[in-house]
C-alpha cells in the first residue's frame, strides 16, 4: 500500500487521553472444528515457477518499513510456502537485510545522518504512567513539548538503515512486490528512475529493476516465466486518497480512459492482464481485489469523540465559544442574513460548539462540502452592519466551516500525532478543541463515499478481467473476507484469535495501521489459497495462522 509521510508522537497534550486506544474485544470462542486431512493437490494449476506481482502488501512491508522479518512473512513468501507442497519451487525476493529497514512514513534524514529512523513499534512513553503506548519509529530523537504544558518524552531505542542496492541475482528472482506503487506504476520504466523531477520513481523497484529507468515491473516480472503468478494492484490507487483526508494531495484514479498516470484504471489492468497471459499461454494465476481502506485501523484508532476535558477546560472552551455560538443564532434570526450564508436553520445548529467535563468531547474539524457553506461573508455582512467589531470578525476567521465531529466521519492515526498540540505554539490555540483539526486528518462522509465508489469501479473491473480470462484467473474477494472480519469482530482460527485491529494479542494489522502484521499476511494468504482452490479444484493447504506472530507488546524507554 502508498506510503504516506507522517511522523508519530507519543501524544503530550493531557487535553487528549485515549485517542489512540481500541476498543477492547471480547474473547468469546466458538467452538473449534477439527478440519479433516487432506492431501495436498495442484489441481488444473502448474506452481512449479511462482510469480508474484504487488505492491507493499506482496513485497512484505509493515510497520512502516521493509525489513528483513516483514519479507520473510510476505503474503508471496507465505504463498509459495503453501505452493511447495504441491510441487512448487523455489521463491527468490529482492532481500533488503536490514532488521528494522528504512521508516517511510515518517520524515526520515538523508541516507549517511547520524540515525535513520527504522520501523515502527508500539512504545510507551512513561511505563505505567498516564500517556498510553502508540506507534512510534524507531530511533524517534528524545524531544520536549512545552505548550500546552511541558512533557517531556524519551527517545525511541534503535535505528533503521536506508536501503542499498539489492545484490543478488536479479534474473532469479520470484517476488516483483514494489512498496508504495499505483497500478500504472507497474508498467512503465520511470519508476526505476531518475530519481530527481520524476514523480513516479521508486526506490524499492530501482534496487532490484534489471535495467533502472528503462525496465518495468511487469516486464521484469515476465520475464521469469512463471508457471503461476499473482496479481495484486490497486490499492494504492484508493489508499493515497484515504490517508491524506481526501485532501486532493493524491487524486483517486479515474476508471476509464486511456493508460497513464492518475487516469485509466480499466485500460491499464486490461492492459496488465492481457500481458501476462499472452506471455505465456500455458500458465495461469489469481488476482485480487480492493478492501475497502476505510475499515482499516488507521481510521479506526482515533474516536470520532476522543478529547476528554477537565472542568475548567470546558468551561473556558465553552466560555471562547459563547460569542461563536450566540453569533449563529443571530444569522439564523435575520432571513437575509440566513438566505446570504446559505446555510440552514438545522445547518447553523450543527455547526455549534458545545464541551463537557471528563470523556468523549467531540473533535472540531474543518468541512468543505456545499452542506456546510463558508460563512465569511456572513460575517463581513455582521461587521458592516457594526453589529460585530473588527476583532470579533477577525476572531471569527478561522471558524467560517467548522463543526464538530460525528460518528459518521473518520479520524486518521496520523492525527494523533497533533491532537491537544498548540497551533503556532499559541497556550490557548488548541488543536481538536478550540483550532479545527487539518482537513488532511479527517475523512468526511461524502469522501467516504468516494471512495467506496471508487472501490466498487475497480473490483468490478477486477472481476471481469477473472471472469474474461478462459478459466486462467482465480478471484481472491479479499474485500469481502476482510468486510466479514470487521463485522464479526473477532474470529478463531487454527486456535488464535484474530482481529482487525493492530492491538496485540489479536490484531491482524502491523503498528501502522495500514498493512497485515506476519500473522495478517497468513490470514491474507489463505484468502488467495481458497480462491486458487476452489477455481482449479486444488487441495492447497492454507497457512497456519499459530505459526505466524503478531504485533509485538509495547516498549519502553
Amino acid at each position: 500500500m502508498k506510503k504516506t509521510k507522517i511522523i508519530y508522537i507519543a501524544i503530550a497534550a493531557t487535553i487528549i487521553v485515549g485517542s489512540c486506544k481500541q476498543e477492547p474485544i471480547k474473547l468469546t470462542p466458538p467452538e473449534v472444528v477439527t478440519p479433516p486431512v487432506v492431501t495436498p493437490t495442484k489441481g488444473s494449476a502448474d506452481f512449479t515457477k511462482f510469480v508474484a506481482i504487488g505492491n507493499s502488501l506482496t513485497a512484505g512491508y509493515q510497520a512502516g518499513a521493509l525489513f528483513t522479518e516483514g519479507q520473510k512473512n510476505s503474503l508471496g513468501a507465505i504463498l509459495a510456502q503453501q505452493f511447495a507442497t504441491v510441487g512448487g519451487g523455489a521463491f527468490n525476493q529482492p532481500d533488503i537485510n536490514s532488521v528494522n529497514g528504512f521508516n517511510t512514513t515518517t520524515t526520515n534524514p538523508p541516507a549517511g545522518s547520524a540515525t535513520i529512523l527504522g520501523r515502527i513499534v508500539l512504545f510507551d512513553p512513561d511505563g505505567s504512567g498516564p500517556r498510553t503506548a502508540g506507534p512510534a519509529a524507531l530511533g524517534t530523537p528524545a524531544r520536549t513539548v512545552t505548550c500546552p504544558s511541558t512533557v517531556s518524552t524519551p527517545a525511541v531505542p534503535g535505528s533503521g538503515n536506508a536501503p542499498a542496492a539489492f545484490s543478488g541475482n536479479k534474473a532469479a528472482l520470484n517476488n516483483f512486490g514494489v512498496p508504495g506503487i499505483q497500478l500504472i506504476q507497474a508498467i512503465i520504466p520511470q519508476t526505476g528512475g531518475p530519481s530527481t523531477g520524476n514523480p513516479a520513481f521508486n526506490p524499492f523497484y530501482q534496487r532490484f529493476a534489471s535495467n533502472p529507468g528503462t525496465s518495468t515491473i511487469l516486464g521484469d516480472a515476465v520475464a521469469a516465466n512463471g508457471s503461476f503468478f499473482m496479481f495484486f494492484l490497486g490499492n494504492n490507487d484508493i489508499l493515497g486518497y484515504a490517508t491524506t483526508g481526501g485532501s486532493g494531495a493524491i487524486p483517486l484514479t479515474t476508471l476509464g480512459g486511456a493508460p497513464g498516470p492518475g487516469t485509466g484504471f480499466q485500460a491499464t489492468y486490461q492492459s496488465a492482464i492481457g500481458t501476462l497471459l499472452a506471455a505465456n499461454p500455458n500458465s495461469k494465476g489469481v488476482v485480487g481485489n480492493i478492501p475497502n481502506v476505510t475499515n482499516i485501523p488507521f481510521f479506526l484508532t482515533v474516536r470520532f469523540n476522543a478529547v476528554t476535558l477537565t472542568a475548567d477546560q470546558a468551561t473556558a472552551l465553552n466560555g471562547g465559544f459563547a460569542g461563536y455560538n450566540a453569533i449563529l443564532d443571530a444569522i439564523k434570526g435575520n432571513p437575509s442574513l440566513l438566505a446570504l450564508s446559505g446555510s440552514s436553520a438545522a445547518n447553523l445548529d450543527a455547526r455549534k460548539v458545545t464541551y463537557t467535563t471528563g470523556a468523549g468531547n467531540r473533535i472540531l474539524i474543518a468541512e468543505k462540502t456545499t452542506e456546510f457553506p463558508d460563512l465569511g461573508a456572513t460575517f463581513d455582512a455582521l461587521r458592516t452592519a457594526g453589529q460585530i467589531t473588527q476583532a470579533q470578525r477577525d476572531g471569527l476567521e478561522p471558524y467560517r466551516r467548522v463543526r464538530q465531529a460525528t460518528s459518521t466521519d473518520l479520524i486518521t492515526l496520523s492525527a494523533g500525532a497533533v491532537l491537544g498540540s498548540c497551533f503556532n505554539n499559541i497556550p490557548t490555540a488548541i488543536i481538536g478543541t478550540s483550532v479545527p483539526l487539518a482537513d488532511q486528518f479527517v475523512l468526511i462522509p461524502s469522501e467516504i463515499q468516494a471512495i467506496l465508489t471508487r472501490t466498487a469501479e475497480f473490483n468490478a473491473v477486477i472481476k471481469a478481467a477473472a471472469d474474461n480470462s478462459n478459466n486462467r484467473l482465480a478471484l481472491a474477494d479479499v474485500n469481502a473476507v476482510f468486510a466479514k472480519l470487521i463485522t464479526d469482530r473477532l474470529q478463531i482460527i487454527d486456535g488464535v484469535a484474530v482481529s482487525p485491529s493492530f492491538a496485540p494479542p489479536t490484531g491482524v494489522f502491523s503498528e501502522d495501521g495500514v498493512h497485515p502484521n506476519n500473522r495478517g499476511s497468513a490470514y491474507l494468504a489463505n484468502v488467495f489459497i481458497d480462491a486458487i482452490n476452489a477455481k482449479f479444484g486444488a487441495s492447497i493447504p492454507r497457512a497456519n495462522l499459530s505459526k505466524f506472530s503478531g504485533t509485538l507488546l509495547p516498549i519502553n524507554p
